[in-house]
């Protein structure tokens, strides 16, 4: 189940909210969780012994911790091995065995898994308690059915962002869902609603079409618009997610941290991580960078590191740790002319014009190739799809021209997915908020909402769905 299908919008999400505002504060909990486990379980009903199985894990191991001091580093250990087998186990156990048939000729045989959606998500929720409690940055929670809501819960469950236990402990148990969270829960929902069902998707189609012809069924200028399409793809559809994700838990009472910062306005590689996927970022910042010397040893080695997982994290595929391997490229660089330079020329506060031009046009195209990588089914498609771009394949026989990926609902929607991955709405709304009544101001916000959530629903109920990139992760 999926936020932007019409079973969610229209049966799901009504039904939940509707039963935990009627039912007693006592017993919120308990209907979370059970209304949790059912969204996770809607398509995958043999798979739910996995997720209660991390519950179970990391309840126990943060137990142990809190009670035997003196295993306690132990007990992380195990913790920490158990979550990450489950995760080997179903994202990456065919990947390594198809690896090594291809390294060392063998033919050890593949099995048939499929991938638990949101694996990766909840094993990191988990992970993250343990490691805070081992760390005695919270205590352990007595309550297993409460550990169970912090991991299942449903608004950030699939496709994140990764919830840390710290950041909600209070709000499991204090929580007090006021009118304003609610409404501002509703419109950042409809918010997200809109980059899925209007942008994201709309790229999606024009940016499979391209992708589906390959390197030689393509010219120059159709394979700079797929590029194009699926970077704008992926930050509207990923952004969105999160956005329904953040709205969502406002509706019931959690403040979940922000998730996206605008990256692609950013000046330098470095920067586009501070912004993208911020929950991940910080996540291993602080559960693998950190612990592995952080700044103060081994800096490039550990980045680089963090990078190869980040890669690893996407995906069970050489092009996703290519992915990863060429975003750590770029910071080891810039990182090191900012350790010789002293600063970094792209960072400087004050920049003329054109060298701000320059910083975020370098960012923009490092990022855009990232994404090729990132889509391409192997490597090598990736880099003959980079070729195409730069005419060094030149095709044959191209069927169609560009119009024909891009008519004139696309390059309009492609143009507003462009604009509102600026700074230039949060400007003008500014600017609005100056020189406008605060009455015309609010009515104007809700007109644009109601016509936002109405166009959303047309597009979902019209068929134009595609699942969230993310939930392969």
């Amino acid at each position: 189940m999926v936020f932007s299908s019409t079973i969610f919008l229209f049966l799901f999400l009504p039904m939940t909210l509707l039963g935990y505002y009627l039912i007693k504060n006592n017993y919120k909990n308990y209907y979370l969780l059970f209304m949790s486990l059912i969204f996770f379980g809607w398509s995958q009903p043999n798979y739910l012994w996995i997720i209660i199985l991390s519950v179970v894990v990391n309840y126990a191991c943060a137990m142990l911790i809190d009670d035997l001091q003196k295993l306690r580093r132990p007990v992380l250990i195990i913790a920490v091995i158990a979550n990450l087998s489950i995760l080997f186990y179903f994202k990456y156990f065919n990947f390594s065995i198809d690896s090594i048939n291809k390294v060392l000729g063998s033919s050890f045989a593949l099995r048939e898994i499929i991938l638990p959606i949101g694996i990766s998500f909840f094993t990191f929720q988990g992970m993250s308690y343990v490691i805070d409690v081992y760390r005695k940055d919270v205590p352990a929670q007595k309550n297993i059915f409460k550990v169970g809501l912090y991991i299942v819960l449903f608004p950030q469950l699939i496709a994140g962002p990764i919830v840390r236990y710290k950041d909600i402990a209070f709000e499991i148990d204090n929580r007090k869902t006021v009118l304003q969270d609610f409404s501002s829960g509703i419109e950042r929902f409809i918010i997200g609603f809109g980059k899925k069902a209007i942008i994201a998707n709309t790229m999606a189609a024009a940016a499979d079409a391209i992708w589906d012809n390959g390197a030689t069924g393509n010219t120059w200028i159709i394979a700079w618009g797929g590029a194009v399409a699926y970077m704008l793809q992926i930050y509207f559809d990923f952004s969105g997610y999160s956005d329904m994700a953040i709205g969502l838990g406002r509706m019931f009472g959690f403040h979940f941290s922000e998730n996206f910062d605008l990256p692609y306005v950013s000046r330098n590689i470095s920067e586009f991580w501070r912004r993208w996927h911020i929950s991940l970022s910080s996540w291993f910042r602080d559960y693998v960078y950190i612990p592995l010397g952080g700044n103060r040893k081994n800096v490039y080695l550990n980045l680089f590191i963090v990078f190869f997982l980040t890669g690893i994290w996407h995906g069970a595929s050489w092009h996703f740790i290519a992915w990863g391997v060429w975003n750590g490229i770029f910071i080891l660089i810039e990182r090191l002319v900012k350790s010789k330079k002293r600063k970094l020329i792209t960072t400087e506060k004050k920049m003329i014009l054109p060298k701000v031009l320059i910083s975020k046009a370098y960012t923009l195209l490092v990022v855009n190739f990232g994404w090729i990588l990132f889509r391409a089914p192997h490597t090598r498609e990736a880099v003959e799809f980079v070729a195409t771009m730069f005419g060094i394949i030149v095709p044959e026989k191209v069927g169609y021209t560009i119009f024909w990926y891009f008519d004139r609902w696309t390059i309009t929607i492609m143009i507003f997915g462009i604009l509102f991955a600026s700074s230039i709405p949060i400007k003008a709304m500014c600017l609005i908020k100056t020189h406008f009544p605060e009455k015309i101001v609010i009515v104007g916000k809700y007109v644009l909402l109601l016509l936002l959530l109405y166009l959303s629903m047309l597009r979902v109920v019209s068929g134009t769905y595609n699942p969230f990139i993310y939930f392969q992760f």
